[in-house]
């Protein structure tokens, strides 16, 4: 039985712009840029594991808003599935503390300035489809 596992992405939105994480590992995608996130663990719910990633990987304090609609397939058998996130008051600026070298945020005209990883931009496209001016960030 080939059980499929989640991992998270968080689009993560503040001041009308989504964040951007470029990958320092493995070295088959670094350089490359993501959402960030990661495998929801096993017993966890996809939004605390959201919250988790992004403070593990970030080092900010963050809530889930609503999922993005869709599912993306990865290697075999993970599937990215993509949660609007928003910075809780109080939360510390966004630092590259695992696997990221650099971030960025970028505002619906840079999208497409960075090199998305291959399954990350249907991802992000949704993300575009869904944003439409919405900022989490702002309540």
């Amino acid at each position: 039985m080939d059980e499929t596992i989640v991992v998270v992405g968080g689009a993560l939105l503040h001041d009308g712009r989504l964040l951007a994480a470029r990958r320092s590992a493995p070295p088959e995608l670094a350089g490359r840029w993501e959402l960030p996130g990661g495998k929801v663990e096993p017993g966890e719910a996809p939004e605390a594991a959201l919250v988790r990633e992004l403070r593990e990987e970030l080092g900010v304090t963050a809530e889930s808003v609503e999922r993005v609609p869709g599912e993306w397939p990865l290697r075999t058998p993970y599937v990215l599935r993509v949660w609007t996130a928003r910075l809780l008051p109080g939360s510390a600026d966004p630092t590259p503390l695992e696997d990221h070298d650099d971030l960025r945020w970028l505002s619906p005209d840079e999208l497409w300035d960075v090199d998305w990883l291959d399954q990350d931009v249907p991802a992000v496209k949704a993300v575009l489809r869904r944003w439409d001016g919405r900022d989490p960030s702002r309540g």
